[in-house]
């Protein structure tokens, strides 16, 4: 991993089958280190659906997973789900970007992409 730094990391979680975010997702931020992954941050989504900072503001380049605990969040609302986390790894480039991950969930299946 560089010593530069880049924008920081967001995410927003909408609900897909209810059309509304999903409030209340733990997401917890890694970083590679070493071949090992090692935990950062972590936070719970608002009434939004969003985490408008994990981690640092500004994070060195290198590769970064969100892990989104999706068990715990559809069994809350008493939903059988097929994934039980939804783990999104990326890279963060020295360019010194905004990193948005939105994710897309339903309980069998989940999209996301590099927001802005």
């Amino acid at each position: 991993m560089t010593t530069s730094s880049t924008s920081r990391i967001t995410t927003h979680v909408l609900d897909a089958t209810a059309g509304r975010p999903a409030e209340g997702v733990a997401v917890e931020l890694l970083v590679s280190d070493g071949g090992a992954w090692r935990s950062l941050d972590t936070a719970v989504t608002d009434a939004d659906g969003r985490v408008s900072r994990i981690g640092a503001d500004e994070l060195p380049a290198g590769d970064y997973r969100l892990r989104f605990d999706t068990a715990s969040w559809f069994a809350a609302r008493g939903v059988e789900a097929f994934y039980p986390e939804v783990v999104l790894t990326f890279h963060v480039a020295d360019d010194g970007r905004h990193v948005h991950a939105p994710l897309l969930l339903s309980p069998f299946a989940y999209s996301t992409y590099r927001g802005s």
